[in-house]
């Protein structure tokens, strides 16, 4: 099974569900293409007031699904087909929906979950919630887009202390830091969820979808030649030594040994 991104509307509320069992709704290919396809979707509706973005479970999102990475990574054209379309078509979509989201963030928040968390205008946690992106275990960076996007939500120093210590904070910590809006108990997080989406749908539509698009505006600055000329190199790696033994350890449940 290669998990599903699920999405229920009732009324004025959207809900996407991201569904992925036994696997701590870790990320698809098939999931990031549906996450593109649902909120694409979601822009073009003039019903929707407010979506709400959760994982199934009582766990947000794992990260990537791990078991598909020899499939298509170890090669520069397909893994950059894979970050460029499938990952940044869905994350985008995320960013380019004028719709106000909230994130409803329980248990694990790990690489992709925390980008898709970058992605929601609006972030309350469950104070089990864990948060990081320790993909150098695995052998690889982010890649650049989505290592500014999370730099931007996070901040550049968690940013540095998730990627280059594979650092895996609380909640607690992560409101600290201004990740978070709220840290609540896991058995009322629902109910604040709930409470905000009903003080948003109670707003003017028009204005949010305004203030959404000066945001997006306001936010994005032409990319620097440094930032470009890293994206065209930035999938290089892809046949290298350090990345197979990354994936081969977490696939074969032993610690990795990178040389140096």
């Amino acid at each position: 099974m290669s998990g599903a991104v699920l999405l229920e509307i009732s009324g004025s509320l959207a809900t996407v569900t991201l569904s992925h069992p036994g696997k701590f709704n870790a990320m698809s290919r098939v999931m990031w293409r549906q996450l593109r396809t649902v909120f694409e979707a979601l822009q073009q509706r003039r019903d929707v007031r407010c979506v709400r973005v959760r994982g199934k479970g009582g766990h947000f999102c794992a990260g990537g699904d791990i078991s598909e990475y020899a499939g298509f990574r170890f090669d520069a054209a397909s893994l950059r087909d894979f970050h460029e379309n499938d990952v940044w078509g869905g994350l985008q979509a995320m960013l380019d929906c004028d719709v106000p989201i909230v994130a409803q963030i329980e248990g694990h928040c790990m690489g992709a979950g925390i980008e898709i968390a970058s992605c929601c205008d609006i972030r309350l946690a469950a104070d089990n919630a864990r948060f990081g992106a320790p993909i150098a275990k695995l052998g690889f960076p982010m890649a650049p887009r989505e290592a500014a996007l999370v730099m931007r939500a996070v901040g550049e120093l968690t940013a540095r202390e998730m990627l280059l210590s594979a650092a895996v904070l609380d909640a607690a910590e992560m409101k600290q830091r201004g990740f978070l809006n709220q840290v609540l108990a896991a058995d009322v997080l629902h109910v604040a969820v709930q409470d905000c989406l009903q003080r948003i749908g109670q707003l003017a539509p028009q204005a949010a979808r305004l203030n959404k698009a000066s945001f997006r505006a306001l936010a994005h600055a032409p990319p620097a030649q440094e930032a470009i000329n890293i994206i065209a190199t930035a999938y290089d790696y892809a046949a290298s030594g350090e990345h197979r033994e990354g994936i081969a350890a977490f696939m074969e449940k032993r610690p990795p040994a990178f040389c140096a």
